[in-house]
């Protein structure tokens, strides 16, 4: 070689001619793998096109129902094998380079991959390996490569290679069909988190159960749970005569309340009225998933996607500089971009109604009705320590003085405070009679947090009291029952 530098591209070109070389003086012409290949296709696998599809990593269990589907129909034989190599899991791998023999593979275990369905059931899914089909006289290969976090592949992938183009094609498309038939998130509450960086594939999906909740256990002012009720449940019952005339099926409802009030009681009371509708909740670290979770909910319509906390990604752009966060606008397209006869309610919360931004009310589709639960009155606290007495023997409780002295507590500081009552009585004489001096006690307890604990517990006291100058932070107006009294 002449005395002379090369320059980056001419090293670049000479190291690759290099080492093109060695691979091919270093692989055989053939390999058993590659031999099977040629045998089962019966062409110069060599040429043959190969179609890729690439999935969402939270879509590999719907891939394997819906393998497993065709694999059993009955003019269909299918064999799957595994790959031998080794570290064969974190290796760029395409089909391609299985047909050609640039990488010398052979035969070896099926790798899989557990995930956690509804009830903890498992379900093995190939993360990688090979299927032979033979339909007919159409002969197909079909690579499955399960995504490797950190690693080569991040997506799901699933490539064919047919002796006819039609036939990878036909069968792509009957494995989405049966990925949408057999879908194993419908029908049931979910929720996405980011995955972690690590050495092997995760479900992002986790399956949720939520409590029973009945109409009795929801304690509103009148009528409140009546226009919600019409905005989803009622909805519901009229789809298909809604949709004869033409009307738009998305909706969108935002209930705003502060802390305790029943916002997510609220959630799962109309989960369990409308069965069969898949919910998808989303808050915290989920919110960063917008995209997947607005597939998830046009796939599985009819579906009802819950955003808690909208105020995290929904701030008004005044609050802010003159800017809105971009998850904001990525939700709102999203909202934007399903068309009308989707039947997907959107369902969000919030505790700051006052800073969201104003363009998440700009259209219809987004937000159709806003609903506010507020602190509940004398008539609700009656109702509630009624409702969360139930088992306990109230007694040796003025129920109407603790109703009184609990004006600005919300549903949830109610619920807490019998609790913390009839754990201190239980502690006392092993009894859930409760006694003026439970509650006493569970109310000085509760407010030595001060007017930040109060109010993370759910409640606000009433303008006339500043938390701190009287023992549990209520009204001076309101006298403070002696024990016994």
């Amino acid at each position: 070689m002449p005395d002379q530098e090369l320059t980056p591209s001419e090293f670049g070109r000479t190291y690759k001619a290099f080492m093109d070389a060695m691979l091919a003086a270093a692989v055989p012409r053939h390999n058993p793998l590659q031999d099977r290949l040629a045998a089962h296709l019966g062409v110069d696998v060599a040429q043959l096109p190969v179609l890729t599809e690439e999935l969402d990593d939270f879509e590999h269990p719907n891939l394997q129902v819906a393998l497993d589907a065709c694999a059993a129909d009955p003019g269909r034989r299918v064999e799957l094998i595994g790959l031998g190599l080794d570290n064969r899991r974190f290796m760029a791998l395409g089909l391609s380079d299985l047909l050609t023999g640039r990488t010398p593979l052979g035969e070896g275990p099926v790798d899989y991959v557990n995930f956690r369905l509804a009830d903890d059931q498992p379900l093995a899914c190939v993360q990688l390996g090979l299927y032979f089909v033979s339909e007919g006289d159409a002969r197909l290969v079909v690579l499955v490569a399960g995504p490797v976090f950190g690693g080569p592949r991040p997506r799901l992938r699933v490539e064919v290679a047919a002796t006819s183009p039609d036939s990878a094609r036909r069968f792509l498309e009957q494995l989405r069909q049966e990925m949408l038939r057999r879908n194993v998130y419908r029908g049931h509450v979910i929720s996405l988190a980011p995955g972690q960086i690590g050495m092997g594939p995760q479900s992002l999906v986790a399956f949720h159960t939520l409590p029973a909740v009945d109409r009795p256990d929801l304690v509103l002012p009148d009528g409140v749970l009546d226009r919600i009720e019409r905005h989803t449940v009622g909805f519901t019952s009229h789809v298909e005569q809604l949709r004869t005339a033409r009307r738009s099926l998305k909706r969108g409802l935002l209930l705003h309340g502060p802390p305790g009030v029943g916002k997510t009681l609220t959630v799962m009371y109309l989960a369990g009225r409308m069965p069969g509708r898949t919910v998808l909740l989303t808050t915290g670290a989920g919110m960063g998933l917008l995209r997947p979770v607005a597939q998830l909910a046009r796939t599985l319509a009819p579906s009802l996607v819950v955003l808690e906390d909208v105020d995290l990604i929904a701030m008004d752009r005044n609050q802010m500089g003159g800017r809105s966060g971009p998850l904001l606008f990525e939700w709102l397209n999203e909202m934007d971009g399903l068309t009308d006869d989707r039947d997907v309610i959107f369902l969000l919360t919030t505790n700051r109604p006052e800073i969201l931004e104003p363009a998440l009310a700009a259209r219809p589709g987004r937000i159709d009705l806003v609903v506010e639960l507020p602190y509940p009155d004398a008539v609700g606290r009656r109702r509630l320590v009624e409702l969360y007495g139930r088992g306990l023997d109230l007694s040796g409780v003025d129920t109407t003085r603790l109703v009184q002295r609990t004006d600005g507590a919300s549903p949830a500081y109610l619920k807490e405070l019998l609790r913390h009552a009839a754990v201190l009585a239980v502690a006392g004489d092993d009894s859930v009679g409760l006694h003026d001096e439970h509650v006493e006690q569970a109310i000085d307890e509760m407010a030595a947090g001060g007017e930040l604990g109060l109010r993370i517990m759910g409640f606000q006291p009433s303008p006339g009291g500043a938390v701190g100058q009287r023992a549990g932070g209520y009204p001076t107006s309101v006298p403070r029952s002696e024990p016994g009294g």
